[in-house]
């Protein structure tokens, strides 16, 4: 990555709006702090190795287990389409088949695939397909629910309006997901 360059693409960017960075005080420092964020922070996920992060944060199954859930992961992207911010929570149940996933590790799993320039219904989607492909799964589900800078900062222009984006794949019912994000009881009733 070319820091620099993206430096002065930001002050570029800012002078073809009307801003210039040298000449306001509240923005001199703004390219520089852009740049970090997207570089350090917003795009991160582009420097974790999927395989890795599964190989460092499992064990091998010894034993066939029952499911595992992590409910309420925070959950930030940048969308591809206005380079604007996405913020919410995603909720992963998992039937571990060759490898357990400790649960720091599923945290960073769904932050590495939601810090890109991603869609949502992207990150939901890489979650499932890392745990089956990386940990043999024998199920997978995850879903993702944001609140779009795009949709609520412009546009449409609403501020209340959340996504959500729903992926399940193998050996994994519907039931199974409800009953382990604690949902069953309230949706029988």
């Amino acid at each position: 990555m070319d820091k620099s360059a993206a430096r002065a693409a930001i002050a570029e960017f800012l002078r073809a709006l009307g801003r210039d960075a040298a000449s306001e005080p509240e923005l001199s420092q703004t390219p520089e702090r852009v740049v970090d964020a997207f570089a350090d922070e917003l795009l991160r996920g582009y420097t974790v190795d999927l395989r890795a992060l599964f190989e460092d944060g499992s064990t091998l199954a010894t034993t066939p287990s029952g499911i595992v859930a992590l409910r309420d992961l925070a959950v930030a992207t940048v969308c591809p389409h206005h380079l604007m911010p996405g913020l919410g929570r995603a909720n992963v149940v998992y039937r571990p088949g060759g490898r357990v996933l400790g649960l720091g590790a599923i945290a960073r799993l769904v932050d590495a695939c939601a810090r890109r320039l991603v869609l949502q219904e992207t990150i939901a989607e890489d979650v499932v397909r890392a745990f089956i492909e990386h940990a043999g799964a024998r199920g997978a589900y995850c879903d993702v629910t944001l609140v779009h800078g795009c949709l609520s900062a412009r546009g449409a222009c609403q501020a209340n309006a959340r996504a959500t984006s729903v992926v399940r794949r193998g050996e994994l019912s519907e039931a199974d997901v409800l009953l382990a994000l604690g949902a069953y009881e309230a949706r029988s009733r």
